[in-house]
């Protein structure tokens, strides 16, 4: 079976994940690569052997399978919309947008026009994340009472557009707590509300740089986040489980749990591994396209992490709890 061709829109950090991904796809490959910089561009289609372009409307010319959007936020909704009115399917990195009006307008448009859209969040392609929900829903954990994420590392954002509010939509809540919402939604279900708190910054940034949030699902269980730009606060795991029977630990480099009637922790995984999330991301959209699986993330799913991170920024700007306002998205 031949490879299905792919376009990348953006070559900034992110994209260089990609690129290795790509190379080690047996079922994808990267052929075309846009930036407004056609430095960057030229410089990572050389990587994958593939064509760079200046423009994104020129990808048109490519003849692709899908495209993957890879841009800063603000600019998610004209460039996805532009590509799905063409018959292109779309893989939209997170944050899917600013603002809840344009998810909406994205999902619309995907819908009108018949083709696969989502948001592409790595975690929740991670093999030990998802060994870690398979034995949450075996119920060896038994009942889940505390659950708790964690992505703190110290980032200098002074020079990136990640804290430019007008690019980004907001600082650390939007950029790593839209893996924490999907990833919350992933274990526990739907959210129902929010409370985040502000715990000030270190970098002058403009943009939130250090808070912490609560997030209450629908199922009556209220699990914690933690996020940082501005502290080197190092820890082993960055998802923990509390359960009736025991704890479930999911670390950078070692994932294990422990019953309650057992001393020993049993590991069962290696931790995160980047680059085979990537290439989750990538092989999974084209096994949906292919109609060979689901897609791990639904349309859905995008348009929640969107209407929470809403939710997020009303609750830390009044310092209230705040609902989820949800309304439904196509099933595609």
């Amino acid at each position: 079976m031949s490879k299905l061709k792919f376009g990348l829109v953006g070559a900034g950090g992110i994209a260089q994940a990609y690129a290795q991904a790509f190379n080690e796809s047996e079922c994808c490959e990267l052929v075309a690569v846009a930036d407004v910089r056609p430095e960057a561009a030229t410089a990572l289609a050389e990587i994958v052997g593939g064509k760079a372009y200046a423009d994104h409307k020129d990808l048109t010319d490519a003849e692709l399978d899908a495209v993957i959007v890879a841009t800063p936020p603000v600019t998610h909704p004209e460039i996805s919309c532009f590509f799905m009115e063409r018959d292109t399917p779309v893989l939209c990195e997170k944050p899917l947008t600013t603002n809840v009006a344009d998810a909406e307008r994205m999902i619309a448009c995907a819908e009108k026009n018949d083709v696969l859209f989502t948001m592409a969040s790595k975690f929740r392609y991670c093999e030990d994340v998802i060994k870690a929900k398979g034995l949450l829903a075996s119920g060896v954990l038994g009942d889940v009472l505390q659950f708790e994420n964690a992505f703190t590392a110290r980032v200098d954002m002074s020079k990136r557009w990640n804290s430019d509010a007008a690019v980004s939509g907001g600082g650390v809540l939007i950029d790593n707590g839209t893996h924490s919402v999907d990833i919350i939604r992933y274990f526990l279900g739907g959210i129902e509300s929010v409370l985040v708190v502000d715990a000030g910054g270190t970098q002058d940034l403009g943009v939130d740089e250090n808070v912490k949030m609560f997030a209450k699902t629908k199922g009556n269980i209220t699990a914690s986040v933690d996020l940082t730009w501005g502290i080197n606060k190092e820890m082993p795991n960055f998802i923990s489980i509390y359960g009736t029977n025991g704890t479930l630990h999911i670390g950078w480099r070692e994932s294990k749990y422990k019953l309650n009637s057992s001393p020993d922790w049993t590991i069962f995984g290696k931790g995160y591994d980047k680059v085979a999330s990537f290439k989750g991301k990538i092989e999974n959209f084209a096994n949906a396209l292919r109609g060979n699986e689901e897609l791990f993330i639904k349309p859905s799913d995008a348009l929640a992490s969107v209407q929470v991170i809403d939710a997020a920024y009303r609750s830390m700007n009044q310092n209230l709890w705040q609902p989820v306002v949800e309304k439904a998205a196509a099933a595609r």
